[in-house]
């Protein structure tokens, strides 16, 4: 019977990539959340590699809710994140296995191609700069949505700086047209009170959706400025907990839900994610803030699941850290990029990142 023998990992500047190697050849790659990557390498050789080593491939999201019961006293972000990592190599190994794709494992083909909008992560930016900088991307990709940022991460109502928010609203529809569907995300960065004014701003400016206005943590509030706003609210992305996710379902705290898959512990957990999201009637966006693989996971579970019907996440960024990991890279065409075709993640790691990085192994005893 095939068994994991062997898990590796490869560390390189925010990057930290997973490879599952079984005991007859079998190999698939995984990759962690970014930052403090090398916290994430130690929780997963230390407590997680242990756990997987041994096991049948095939028996991913078995070995997920293993891990996460034996380290029930643990359960942090580090923790989830180095899941992730394992979680993501197995789903490319069983699709290299079993020679399809990983959506199609995942549930299907709910979609031959994923519509995306253009996701800034930046708030350094002037607004006429931030216009002018996403419509040369519209220009040369077709997207028909975009996200910038308002107010400032956790930012207790400081903006970036003063009139900042009011003022970037107004000039990104005034710039970018009203063809363009425009959303705003404030990072947790107001106060309930605040959150409203600014919901009702955007609502006047015809904003698509308003993503995470008060501290995540704060669901009852959330829950609040959801029902009083018309424009619908996002969250979910910093969440990891499943019982957090039923909470903000179930509380209807969201119009739309946005797990990440690094941080929820892997395309296992993100996927029950979406399937409850389905149940709840309530569309799933997942976050993914970067052009690494996780931008891989993510097109994947899009593609797969039928709660992923809107626009999708596609970073405005391209920071050199997330350059030369893997090819061939999703291409956006006319605001939409193309269903994965290849087996497993569909991409190869290019040999010249590994070269590039710090390696470590758990073998099986």
């Amino acid at each position: 019977m095939t068994r994991i023998d062997r898990i590796e990992t490869f560390l390189r500047d925010e990057v930290l990539l997973v490879r599952v190697t079984t005991d007859d050849g079998h190999e698939g790659w995984g990759q962690t959340a970014p930052y403090h990557a090398g916290l994430t390498e130690h929780v997963l050789h230390e407590m997680v590699a242990p756990i997987f080593l041994g096991q049948d491939p095939w028996d991913v999201e078995a070995l997920v809710t293993r891990t996460l019961r034996t380290h029930y006293k643990f359960l942090g972000g580090f923790l989830h994140r180095a899941v992730g990592g394992l979680d993501t190599a197995l789903w490319d190994l069983v699709g290299k296995a079993a020679g399809v794709p990983v959506h199609k494992l995942l549930g299907g083909e709910s979609r031959s191609s994923v519509p995306v909008y253009v996701s800034s992560m930046i708030r350094t930016t002037t607004p006429q700069e931030e216009a002018a900088r996403i419509a040369d991307q519209n220009a040369d990709k077709g997207y028909r949505a975009v996200k910038t940022r308002v107010g400032n991460e956790m930012g207790a109502d400081m903006d970036k700086w003063p009139g900042r928010t009011e003022e970037i609203i107004r000039v990104m529809r005034e710039e970018l047209g009203d063809d363009i569907e425009l959303s705003a995300d404030a990072n947790g960065g107001f106060s309930i009170g605040r959150a409203i004014r600014i919901g009702r701003m955007l609502e006047d400016y015809g904003y698509f959706h308003y993503e995470e206005p008060l501290p995540y943590p704060d669901i009852e509030g959330l829950a609040h400025v959801t029902s009083t706003l018309d424009i619908p609210v996002s969250g979910g992305e910093q969440d990891y907990s499943m019982s957090q996710f039923r909470r903000l379902l179930g509380m209807r705290a969201v119009d739309i839900v946005q797990p990440d898959i690094g941080y929820i512990g892997g395309v296992s957990r993100a996927r029950k994610v979406a399937v409850l999201a389905e149940a709840a009637g309530i569309p799933c966006t997942p976050h993914c803030a970067n052009h690494s693989l996780l931008q891989v996971f993510t097109l994947h579970l899009a593609v797969a699941m039928p709660s992923c019907s809107q626009y999708q996440e596609w970073s405005a960024e391209s920071p050199r850290w997330t350059h030369d990991i893997y090819s061939p890279m999703p291409r956006v065409v006319n605001g939409e990029v193309a269903a994965p075709v290849l087996p497993g993640w569909g991409v190869e790691i290019d040999s010249a990142f590994l070269s590039a990085t710090t390696a470590r192994v758990s073998v099986l005893a």
